[in-house]
This record gives structure tokens, sequence and C-alpha cells, in this order.
């Protein structure tokens, strides 16, 4: 058996691991962190048309918005929420009543949906998504692809109960 001959080096690692895990650390159970709900995007409501129908896809595709949607607090997938999505694309302007479609998350919280390529509008590429049904509280979203070549675009969801 070997002696722990106390030395500069065996104190500042004894202490170094106690300042790591604190004096309680080893009696406090881990805790799970909770997830904040998302929060409205600037200029995500525009052009917005409420009740747009859910559909296979937007006009002759080519480009994938996908995405998932959880509930704020503990994360849990939510199926069969509607997210609604449109864009400034190759074949309408995000205004246009053709570029507006809605899809349903899947049991997992997974939507996808294809639709035409998304072109720059006022300088950017970008797609706007909301949810607006009544179970949780109204959401918009405007993520900006990180290039206009992209041919598929992410948003992710997290609602807070009315």
């Amino acid at each position: 058996m070997s002696l722990i001959h106390p030395n500069r080096r065996t104190l500042l690692t004894a202490t170094g691991a106690a300042l790591v895990t604190g004096v309680s650390g080893l009696r406090v159970p881990a805790q799970a962190k909770t997830i904040a709900p998302s929060k409205t995007m600037r200029g995500g409501a525009n052009n917005y048309r409420a009740g747009a129908p859910v559909v296979d896809k937007i006009g002759g595709g080519g480009f994938w918005m996908s995405g998932t949607v959880r509930r704020a607090g503990d994360g849990a997938p939510l199926a069969g929420q509607r997210i609604q999505i449109w864009a400034h694309t190759t074949e309408g302007h995000e205004r246009d009543q053709r570029s507006h479609g809605a899809t349903l998350s899947d049991e997992s919280g997974v939507f996808r949906l294809e639709m035409p390529q998304i072109v720059p509008a006022f300088g950017q590429t970008h797609g706007h998504l909301a949810y607006d049904s009544a179970e949780f509280k109204t959401v918009f979203l405007r993520p900006v692809m990180k290039r206009s070549s992209d041919t598929s675009l992410e948003a992710h969801f997290v609602l807070e109960p009315v």
C-alpha cells in the first residue's frame, strides 16, 4: 500500500476537485433544464395569410423547408401541429396566395414541406413560418439562409401553452 504524502501538488489537485464539484455537488441530484419557448422573430409575420391550406407541396417543389415542434419546458415533441410556410420563390412573391401552404408535424414533432426555390427578397434569402393554432401561443419565425443556393432551410418551434 502506498502512502499519500501531502505536498503542494496534491493540495492543489484536491482543492481544484472540490471547487469543480462543489462541497455539496455530490449530494445534489442532477436537474433537467427547461426549454424556453420560441420568440416571434422581427418580420416573421410579414405577408401572413391566416388559414393557409394543408398541402402536399407548394408549387413545383425542389426546395425543402423542415424543422421540429416541441413543447416549452420539457421539450417533448408535439405531433399534429399545423405549421404554415411561405416565402418569395422562383414561382411567386411571398404575398401571393400560391406561395403559402401548411403542413403537420409527425409523431416525432418533425415537419417537412417541399416548395419552389427561395430567392432573395429585400436583400435576404429567407422563409416565413408560423404556428397559429389555439392550443399554444402564436409564433412567427423568419430564418435566413446561409447561401441563396441552398436547397433546404430548417426552423425549430418551441411552443408555450396558452
